[in-house]
């Protein structure tokens, strides 16, 4: 136990990702706080907190993940129950930010999803949103409370060389992850390449060019989430064919809905490395895939949020 270090501090978990919750609080020292989460009859979701919060630090642990709208009125909910208990700071972590990709008016008559979100978790009470590679950098703007922004490339960085790969390039899938190759490859001493790719609609990729020399080099492939897995085999086999070694590839969410497994178990990638951010059942984890922990940067990041911390030096190493 914590033996009074967090006295006010309550960790508290929905029905999203209890795993990485408990991974959490037992890094803290602390238990996780005691509640329910379950549905009425006609699916409408009930919320119970069954321990005392009044004027405590309370944080709550929900990826916004599959299922997305269930996982994101648990904690709204959930948020709700808190303030209404008289909670002190009420902050929602929320390592996976769902509709994050609705970020634009891409089109005329487009929602800003990502937007609405974001005012939904104020206007249920949260104070602070703590979160981990946003689709877009924007969104943290979206909101009028402190947002944490974390990065998962240390972690993924780390791995990576400590694997000790020769003739490494980083890979960007597309025009959007480009920064965060070249963060990566600054970190591994290494060149980047950029994929050119189209896309003609939601969920479907084209490679039309590779800017870089990939010949004979190790291709780590750098995203922050993968979904149906269509862009990032097909930036994989367009680094096969002209002349790659071997191709990696490592994202911070591990989205894999649709047809993403059978794409990536015949893809020509030798290793997927993903964060734990979001759950991946067992039916969806497959033999080329490696999972790396966010529990301790989340549990350091708590810490400081908590005492009044530096966040941004977690990440300016």
């Amino acid at each position: 136990m914590n033996n009074g270090v967090f006295s006010d501090l309550k960790i508290f978990t929905c029905n999203a990702h209890p795993e990485l919750a408990e991974e959490i609080a037992q890094l803290l020292g602390v238990r996780l706080g005691k509640s329910t989460v379950s549905k009425f009859s006609d699916g409408e979701i009930n919320v119970s907190i069954w321990e005392s919060v009044r004027n405590a630090d309370v944080y709550i642990v929900q990826p916004t993940c599959n299922p997305v709208n269930d996982n994101l009125m648990e904690l709204l909910i959930m948020i709700d129950a808190l303030k209404r208990a008289s909670a002190g700071r009420i902050n929602a972590v929320v390592p996976y930010y769902g509709y994050a990709r609705q970020d634009r008016k891409a089109k005329a008559r487009d929602p800003i999803t990502a937007k609405l979100v974001a005012n939904l978790i104020q206007a249920a009470g949260a104070d602070r949103l703590i979160s981990m590679d946003l689709h877009a950098n924007q969104i943290q703007g979206y909101f009028d409370i402190p947002v944490d922004h974390l990065l998962g490339l240390p972690i993924l960085s780390d791995y990576f060389a400590q694997k000790g790969l020769e003739d490494i390039i980083v890979v960007s899938p597309d025009h959007g992850s480009v920064t965060r190759a070249r963060n990566m490859a600054e970190r591994l001493n290494a060149p980047i390449a950029i994929v050119d790719k189209r896309r003609p609609e939601p969920n479907k990729s084209e490679i039309m060019n590779i800017i870089g020399d990939v010949r004979g080099k190790n291709c780590i492939l750098l995203d922050d989430m993968i979904d149906t897995a269509g862009t990032i085999c097909n930036a994989a086999n367009a680094l096969k064919q002209l002349g790659a070694k071997e191709v990696y590839a490592c994202a911070t969410h591990g989205v894999l809905s649709g047809a993403a497994i059978e794409r990536l178990e015949n893809s020509v990638i030798k290793e997927l490395v993903l964060l734990n951010t979001v759950p991946i059942p067992e039916e969806k984890r497959i033999d080329k895939m490696t999972f790396l922990s966010v529990g301790p940067i989340f549990s350091e990041v708590i810490t400081r949020v908590y005492n009044g911390g530096s966040i941004s030096e977690l990440f300016d190493k």
